[in-house]
């Protein structure tokens, strides 16, 4: 794959999903990322016609290469414009390049999203609030897979851990989860 065509194939395909808001490119300098990965970047999306949300994308993670795995891209849904969605996802690209991470994986961030949040965990799933248009980027006859980093709390993960993904959408569904609200309850 030609690396340049694929950064601006991936812009294109998110650029034309979020007409109508404004994307800007938005780079976390520090860490093990801009050695690795040094056009690793995050394109970030300010509310418009698509989301009332800030939305957040990682560009760059598609390098990593994982036998037998599809390539992707990482999906943040904030409900506010910080850095700390920059370097979350900066974060996540490097995770997945060291551990491989693949739709259904969880992952422990180290501490809450946010102060007085119970989300401390991230929950690697389909981007539902924005369904197959956005999640499949076609490059070259290869799928090029946008999966959601959905905040989770550490009692939901452990419930994903026992029963299983599928189990805790479906209580995400019957419950109507305020995915965007980072200091909501457990559902479990």
């Amino acid at each position: 794959m030609n690396e340049y065509h694929v950064y601006h194939t991936i812009q294109d395909h998110v650029t034309a999903f979020f007409a109508g808001h404004r994307v800007d490119h938005v780079k976390w300098t520090l860490g093990p990322m801009p050695s690795l990965f040094p056009e690793f970047r995050v394109l970030q999306i300010s509310p418009g016609p698509k989301t009332g949300n800030w939305v957040y994308i990682s560009l760059g993670t598609w390098q990593v290469s994982v036998f037998n795995s599809p390539r992707l891209e990482f999906i943040v849904i904030a409900p506010d414009k910080d850095l700390q969605y920059v370097e979350l996802l900066t974060a996540a690209a490097y995770y997945h390049h060291m551990e491989h991470l693949d739709l259904g994986h969880t992952f422990p961030l180290g501490e809450p999203l946010s102060p007085n949040s119970l989300c401390t965990h991230m929950l690697v799933s389909l981007p539902y609030p924005f369904g197959p248009d956005l999640e499949i980027c076609r490059v070259d006859g290869e799928h090029i897979h946008l999966y959601w980093l959905l905040p989770i709390t550490a009692a939901e993960n452990q419930y994903v851990v026992q029963k299983g993904t599928e189990a805790l959408e479906q209580i995400f569904d019957r419950e109507a989860l305020e995915y965007w609200d980072f200091k909501r309850k457990s559902l479990v």
